[in-house]
C-alpha cells in the first residue's frame, strides 16, 4: 500500500546533494525547426548549493514527465512507496498560433514548476524529475552567448554517490584514476591513484568532466583508465532526404530537420515543410514502396504506413532519416505505375549535410 508523503521538512531538505534543482522560472521561448516550427521554453535553474544554468524543454516534455510522475506517485499509484498530490498540468492545444499558445503557457508552467519543487525530498531525488532539470550537453550549446560568458565551462550539476538507493555501479559510465590527480583552479577535480570517478560528460578529446566523493570538476583523459566509457552523444539534427521531380530533371536536397530519427511527423507538417523548402504550393508528398512505385501520401495514415514500412529496409548513413520524400506537381500523375528502371537519375544536387 502506497503512503501519502506530502510536505517537506527542513532535516529532508538539509539531506539533499547540492546539485539538485530547487527552484526553476521561465526566461523566455525560442522557436526552433523539426518537421513544423515549434517554441521551447528556456528555464533558468538554480540549485540547492546556489549553481544557476539554463535548460531548454518543449511542452511535450514537461507532458511526458508528468504522465510519468502520476503513473509512478499519482494519488492510488501502486508503482511507488510513497504517493503525493501532483500539480496540475494543462493538456495539449492543438488549434491556434504557436507562439501565443507558448506565451500563455508561460505562467501555469512557472507554477507547476514551483509545486513540483516544493515536494518532498525523496521526489526530488526521482531519476527522471532530475534529468528533466539536468543541464544536458544540447543545453549548453543553446545558451545564448551573453549568459555563457557569466558562467565557467563546467558547472556542479551532478554528484554520483554509490550509497544511495539504486545506485547500479556497474550500469554508470566511469574510470580508475591511473595517478594522482591535484587540480589547478575550483574547476579541476583532484583525486589520488585508485580512486573511482564517475563520467558526467566528454569536455573535448583531452577532457572529462566527473565526479568523486561528492565532488564535481573536470580533469585530463590520459590521468585514468575508462572502465565503463560515456554513450555517444547524437547530434541534434538530422536529415530528411528530398527528390524534387521537375518537368525535366529530378534533383536532390537533404533538409536539416531538429526530429528524432525515430519521429513520425504529421502530414501537415511535411506538406509546409516541403512547400517552404521549395517554394511552390501546387506539389504532392510521396514515397517508393517496395516494388519501386511512387505512393501519393494524403493523410497521417499514409504517412504511419510510410515510415512503418521504411523500418526494415537497409540501414541509412547515420543522421539521415530511414524514409525518402518524391515530391511531384500536385496535377502530374504519369509519374505513378513505373518501374525503378524508368526514374530519372538524378542530374542536381542542391544541398547535403
Amino acid at each position: 500500500m502506497s503512503l501519502p508523503r506530502q510536505l517537506r521538512n527542513e532535516s529532508d531538505y538539509d539531506q539533499l546533494p547540492d546539485d539538485v534543482a530547487v527552484s526553476a522560472t521561465i526566461a523566455d521561448i525560442e522557436e526552433k525547426r523539426g518537421f513544423s516550427s515549434y517554441y521551447v521554453f528556456v528555464i533558468e535553474v538554480k540549485t540547492k548549493g546556489g549553481g544557476r544554468y539554463m535548460i531548454f524543454r518543449r511542452y511535450s516534455q514537461f507532458y511526458n514527465l508528468h504522465g510519468k510522475l502520476e503513473e509512478r506517485y499519482g494519488v492510488g499509484s501502486k508503482n511507488s512507496l510513497f504517493t503525493c498530490t501532483l500539480p496540475i498540468l494543462p493538456g495539449k492545444v492543438y488549434v491556434g498560433a504557436k507562439r501565443e499558445i507558448a506565451e500563455s503557457r508561460i505562467t501555469i508552467l512557472n507554477t507547476y514548476m514551483k509545486k513540483l519543487l516544493s515536494l518532498p525530498a525523496w521526489f526530488l531525488m526521482d531519476e527522471d524529475v532530475r534529468l528533466f532539470f539536468y543541464q544536458s550537453s544540447f543545453d549548453s550549446e543553446q545558451t545564448p552567448l551573453g549568459l555563457r560568458r557569466l558562467r565557467p565551462r563546467t558547472r556542479r550539476v551532478k554528484s554520483v554517490s554509490p550509497q544511495e538507493p539504486g545506485f547500479d555501479r556497474m550500469a554508470a559510465p566511469r574510470a580508475e584514476a591511473l595517478f594522482d590527480f591535484t587540480g589547478s583552479s575550483k574547476l579541476e577535480l583532484s583525486f589520488k591513484k585508485g580512486d573511482l570517478i564517475y563520467l558526467l560528460s566528454k569536455v573535448n578529446k583531452n577532457w572529462f568532466e566527473g565526479t568523486v566523493r561528492d565532488t564535481t570538476g573536470i580533469f585530463p583523459c590520459a590521468f585514468v583508465n575508462i572502465i565503463k566509457d560515456l554513450p555517444p552523444e547524437e547530434d541534434t539534427v538530422n536529415w530528411l532526404r528530398c527528390y524534387y521531380h521537375g518537368d525535366s530533371f529530378t534533383s536532390i536536397r537533404d533538409i536539416s530537420v531538429e526530429e528524432d530519427l525515430s519521429s513520425t511527423p504529421m502530414f501537415e507538417d511535411l506538406m509546409e515543410l516541403m512547400r517552404r523548402e521549395f517554394g511552390h504550393d501546387d506539389i504532392a508528398l510521396n514515397y517508393r514502396d517496395a516494388e519501386g512505385d511512387l505512393i501519393r501520401l494524403i493523410s497521417d495514415e499514409d504517412v504511419l504506413l510510410m515510415v512503418l514500412q521504411c523500418k526494415d529496409r537497409p540501414v541509412f548513413p547515420k543522421h539521415i532519416f530511414p524514409w525518402k520524400l518524391h515530391v511531384t506537381q500536385q496535377d502530374d500523375y504519369t509519374v505513378y505505375n513505373t518501374s525503378p528502371a524508368g526514374y530519372a537519375t538524378p542530374t542536381e544536387t542542391e544541398k547535403g549535410p
